[in-house]
């Protein structure tokens, strides 16, 4: 999230909860992000596992076809992108 976000979400908060529902918040957040755990990058040896992993799966037949995504996302979204889009018209 950008700095201009955060400070606009900052300002929505003071404007909106009491003195003591701030520091309620401020407690909760600063416990969670004592408690989360720093990413670190994958090693080589775990994205050539992965890559292996993921090969054996489409060989076994375990996949989607783009077919199957896009009826996925027609029936959860509405979205048919199989259609295609109107384009935009140029304007003179």
């Amino acid at each position: 999230m950008s700095t201009e976000t955060l400070s606009g979400l900052r300002d929505y908060l003071f404007s909106t909860l009491s003195r003591s529902n701030m520091l309620w918040l401020a407690t909760q957040l600063k416990e969670r992000a004592e408690k989360e755990e720093e990413l670190k990058p994958y090693t080589i040896e775990e994205l050539h596992q992965m890559v292996e992993e993921g090969r054996k799966l489409i060989a076994e037949g375990h996949y989607y076809t783009s077919e199957e995504v896009f009826n996925e996302l027609f029936e959860e979204f509405g979205v048919d992108e199989r259609e295609p889009k109107e384009q935009a018209k140029e304007v003179k």
